[in-house]
């Protein structure tokens, strides 16, 4: 059988060298707001303030001075990707890709600072539920849970986030140590003022404290100014415990936020339907962090098919840009409702609106056995065109790459 740890067919790659009132650090930015102008939703609601505490270690080694200049360009072209105003919806799925909860988010991003000493600030208010103490008729403007999410700078991306970043082709990938911020919106979200600081609340799935990975692959829309970003929890043993979309469009005159198809989420349709038949595209490799270099670019064909017992047959090929090495791949799977397994223990989970996420049945195996794994993300937008998102991790749980491909269907 096909170990999971070659399914993908990426090239091997060397490893690289709780709530309170917000007090801005710096003086200076205490009356700076991350909405300049006129933001009716938001000056009129309430918010509630919250702060993510946990520290993160900052480290810096020497480059080379082109290093340098390539580093501070990469890292103003990401920021200027995430600037802006974001209205979005925040959907959890279980690993079987069943609707656990979806909520109403907005997100504010500003910049301040020069060159390498840039910094990127983001807001997240979380729309809540209205409180069970609320008196009809008395208590009908949303309530928003205001959060304060940790700087962001060229050495926190880096060091601690380990960034995949394809400027070009606008896609990122980032790793986290915990999921205190998606807590956060899942209990703002779902509980509001009714959250009573119960660690495993009623009818709320939430993260665990001490989650082995919590990776986001973020894709931007080709079709308008709207991006996925998605978020593969695992738990402490290494086996998928929830996985997490925020669907966000920019701008300050979005009506509503965007929405995943309602049919689908009812789980009407086969949602494997969509990616049968062959796609052609190419794909872009890069190591992890703002110096990530390109080190692998591949024409890649691939085609999935169900035969007459329901079995799932993929066959990918890559050829690298050179055209010197060609890597064929052949696996076969079995799908149980919007759960799809490959031969090697490699699952997709089938999400509503066209997308779906890959990982490893259980990443402990793979790090008993010595192997790299991977975490997927896929979003066909369009029935005809689709961008998938590759992070690669090392057996010492070390994001070393990641890979952007964009494929048309044949």
């Amino acid at each position: 059988m096909a170990s999971i740890c070659y399914s993908l067919s990426l090239p091997a790659i060397p490893k690289p060298s709780s709530s309170k009132i917000i007090r801005p650090v710096l003086t200076y930015l205490s009356n700076r707001s991350p909405f300049p102008g006129s933001i009716p939703t938001f000056r009129s609601c309430r918010t509630r303030a919250m702060n993510s505490t946990s520290s993160t270690p900052i480290g810096e080694e020497a480059h080379k001075p082109n290093e340098v200049s390539m580093n501070i360009e990469n890292i103003h072209s990401f920021f200027d990707l995430n600037l802006g105003k974001w209205n979005g919806s925040f959907f959890q799925f279980d690993a079987y890709g069943n609707l656990l909860h979806k909520l109403s988010t907005k997100l504010a991003v500003s910049s301040y600072g020069e060159d390498e000493l840039i910094s990127l600030i983001q807001t997240l208010y979380i729309k809540q539920p209205p409180s069970s103490t609320s008196i009809s008729g008395y208590d009908d403007e949303p309530e928003w849970a205001e959060y304060k999410i940790k700087e962001t700078n060229m050495f926190t991306v880096d060091k601690y986030q380990q960034i995949g970043f394809f400027p070009k082709e606008k896609a990122f990938a980032l790793r986290y140590q915990t999921a205190g911020m998606l807590e956060t919106v899942l209990r703002q979200g779902v509980l509001g003022e009714d959250d009573t600081g119960e660690a495993s609340p009623k009818n709320l799935k939430l993260p665990s404290r001490r989650p082995s990975i919590v990776c986001e692959n973020c894709l931007y829309s080709v079709e308008k100014d709207m991006r996925a970003r998605a978020f593969h929890i695992m738990d402490p043993k290494g086996i998928i415990e929830m996985l997490l979309i925020f669907l966000e469009e920019r701008g300050d005159s979005v009506p509503f936020p965007p929405a995943l198809d309602n049919t689908m989420l009812l789980g009407n349709t086969n949602r494997i339907v969509p990616y049968l038949g062959n796609w052609k595209g190419r794909s872009i490799t890069k190591r992890s962090g703002v110096y990530g270099a390109t080190i692998a670019e591949a024409d890649t064909v691939s085609s999935l098919e169900m035969n007459d017992k329901g079995q799932l047959i993929q066959d990918i090929t890559s050829t690298s840009a050179g055209g010197e090495v060609t890597t064929n791949v052949h696996w076969t799977g079995t799908q149980s409702e919007n759960l799809v397994t490959f031969d090697g223990g490699y699952q997709m989970t089938l999400l509503p609106g066209g997308m779906y996420m890959g990982c490893p049945g259980d990443v402990a195996k793979c790090v008993a056995e010595s192997k790299p794994f991977h975490l997927e993300f896929c979003w066909l937008e369009t029935p005809g065109k689709r961008q998938r998102l590759i992070r690669t991790y090392d057996v010492e749980g070390l994001a070393v790459s990641s890979t952007y491909f964009s494929e048309s269907k044949l």
